[in-house]
C-alpha cells in the first residue's frame, strides 16, 4: 500500500480563456497547447533566471490525464493560495520544496502581477477589435 502524502501549500492558478498569437498579437488562441482554457493548474517551481516569466505546472492535460510542464506566467490568472490534498499533484511535486503558506501567499501575489505585466507587454501592438485577451474579456461571474 503506497504511504498518503502528507498535504502541502501549493499555488494554484487557472488558464486563460484565451491568449493573443500569432503576428503582433493579432489571433486568439483558446487556453494554450496543453491546458484548456479555464484549467486548473498548481505550480510547483519557478524560474528565477527568467525573472519567472517561466514556472513548471501540474494539471489536468487537454488531451491526457495529470501532466507537468513548463509554461508561460502570462498565460495563467488568478494565483492564490492553496492547501493541496490530491495525491496525484503530491507526487509530482514530491521533488519541488515545501512551502508554508505565507510563502504561497507571498509567491501568489508576486505571480499575479508579473503575469498581468507579461500580457501587457509581450506582444507591443494595440490590441484588435474586438479583443478576447484575458484584461478585455469582462469578467462573469462564476
Amino acid at each position: 500500500m503506497d504511504d498518503v502524502p502528507e498535504p502541502t501549500w501549493l499555488v494554484a492558478a487557472n488558464v486563460v480563456r484565451w491568449r493573443r498569437y500569432g503576428d503582433l498579437g493579432q489571433e486568439f488562441r483558446p487556453g494554450t497547447k496543453a491546458f484548456r482554457g479555464r484549467a486548473k493548474v498548481y505550480v510547483l517551481d519557478t524560474y528565477p533566471g527568467t525573472a519567472d516569466e517561466q514556472l513548471t505546472a501540474v494539471g489536468h492535460g487537454r488531451h491526457t490525464g495529470w501532466i507537468t510542464i513548463d509554461t508561460g506566467t502570462r498565460h495563467l490568472h488568478t494565483f492564490r493560495p492553496q492547501l493541496v490534498y490530491s495525491p496525484a499533484v503530491l507526487r509530482r511535486c514530491a521533488a519541488a520544496s515545501s512551502r508554508t503558506r505565507e510563502e504561497a501567499v507571498v509567491l501568489a501575489e508576486r505571480l499575479d502581477g508579473i503575469a498581468c505585466h507579461g500580457r501587457h507587454t509581450y506582444h507591443s501592438a494595440p490590441h484588435p477589435d474586438p479583443c478576447l485577451c484575458h484584461e478585455c474579456l469582462p469578467v462573469s461571474p462564476g
